[in-house]
């Protein structure tokens, strides 16, 4: 399975939303805190690990942490412990 996406594709982990490759980039760079939120909730949990780091930084993730939504609490569990890694080693 292919997980290159182009510009004006959806990315296979908004498989159920039409909007496009351009569409997310701008919702993370330009988007209202709720918006920005949900994108990053959504790569976070549905995105192969290489592809994260396509779209996100970890300053990306730190900084809305506290409007992630995340389905499972484990995962916000394993996002926090990670951040509090990273911060450790910076």
């Amino acid at each position: 399975m292919s997980t290159s996406v182009n510009a004006g594709q959806r990315p296979y982990f908004f498989w159920d939303y039409e909007i496009t490759d351009e569409e997310v980039r701008a919702i993370l760079r330009d988007g209202e805190p709720f918006d920005k939120a949900w994108a990053i909730s959504r790569i976070l949990e549905h995105a192969r690990w290489d592809d994260i780091w396509r779209y996100l930084t970890v300053a990306d993730i730190r900084e809305n942490f506290a409007n992630l939504s995340f389905r499972r609490v484990q995962d916000r569990e394993l996002w926090a412990y990670a951040l509090d890694r990273w911060a450790q080693h910076v």
